[in-house]
């Protein structure tokens, strides 16, 4: 199993950057000039959209699988996922030859599950959530002996996310924001502790769904909480809080913001309309909660990471059918 260390750093996330960069090509960081114009503010987006897995996650998963095979292991791997990150293991498996078995919960993405079989990844899905499913891969994986990439305790995974913000903080000075989503808490923390030594003026934030906020509610709280969830956004969705990726976002993250359903589903279709963007809910909950918030960024330098684009048709026709938080004619116009 992956194992827990220190805080994650700059130096090692590009040491990560360097063992994923083969497999992993740089993602695109581009200026929107319609955002720009909506927020009044200088908005980036970051598009981890266009990875390999249509996700940051292959980030994460890659540098652990690769940093775990330098150190002798060899054999099956198991995974606990929403979707992504076990998208991310079963095309690193591929990769090296090895045999990936997933555990997803009930009521996953389709479209998430269809691509860790296409990966080659052996798909068990079993309990209601996330957590339920991270119990049971790893048990499977104690019981059979295989790796479990531990996607929360690992910080080979949060430096090879963190290779994100390496990337960002490479191509762009004077960042005032990174605007991130969270899920487990592990891509937002990783990110800023990498952005403290890059860019000690940018503020990092963490982004939730209100119908799943246990990582930003155990933040605000200063401790960790168990809070069940449920929301659109189903790659952010959590109920335990991990301790070594809550400490660290703790240590690093500047704050923590809540965002509803229906504007990460108006978020969605803004960047399919001003941005020419697809993204999954997950990838749009950055963008939906910055833009209830446009007034404190005005004038600001914003990167908003578009953390995925496995959205669903229905995802899609549902985020098409909600009016947008501004269409192109109110941006430019």
């Amino acid at each position: 199993m992956s194992g827990q260390a220190g805080d994650p750093t700059l130096a090692g996330a590009e040491a990560a950057l360097a063992t994923i960069a083969e497999h992993v090509p740089e993602t695109p960081l581009i200026r929107s000039e319609a955002l720009s114009r909506a927020f009044d503010a200088d908005i980036w987006l970051k598009l981890d959209c266009a990875t390999a897995t249509a996700s940051f996650k292959l980030r994460g998963a890659l540098c652990d699988l690769l940093r775990a095979e330098a150190r002798g292991e060899t054999g099956g791997v198991v995974a606990s996922s929403s979707g992504n990150h076990g998208q991310g293991v079963a095309f690193g498996a591929r990769l090296l030859g090895r045999n990936a078995d997933i555990f997803l919960p009930e009521g996953n993405n389709d479209l998430k599950q269809g691509m860790i079989c296409a990966y080659g990844g052996r798909v068990h899905v079993l309990g209601t959530d996330i957590d339920y499913a991270r119990e049971a891969a790893i048990r499977h994986a104690e019981e059979n002996g295989l790796y479990f990439v531990n996607d929360g305790i690992s910080l080979d995974i949060m430096e090879g996310a963190a290779t994100m913000a390496t990337e960002i903080a490479r191509r762009l000075d004077g960042i005032d924001y990174l605007i991130i989503p969270v899920g487990g808490g592990n891509l937002t923390a990783g990110c800023a502790a990498v952005m403290a030594e890059a860019q000690p003026g940018c503020r990092t934030i963490g982004v939730q769904p209100e119908g799943a906020p246990v990582i930003v509610r155990s933040f605000l709280e200063g401790r960790p909480l168990e809070v069940p969830g449920e929301s659109f956004a189903d790659g952010l969705v959590s109920r335990v809080t991990i301790p070594f990726a809550f400490e660290v976002f703790c240590r690093h993250v500047a704050d923590g913001w809540l965002v509803g359903d229906q504007p990460i589903k108006a978020a969605m279709h803004s960047l399919a309309e001003c941005a020419h963007l697809l993204a999954e809910p997950s990838g749009a909950a950055g963008l939906a909660a910055a833009w209830e918030r446009h007034t404190l960024l005005k004038g600001k330098r914003v990167v908003l990471p578009i953390t995925g684009g496995n959205a669903s048709m229905d995802q899609l026709r549902e985020a098409l059918a909600t009016p947008p938080l501004f269409t192109l004619a109110k941006a430019v116009g």
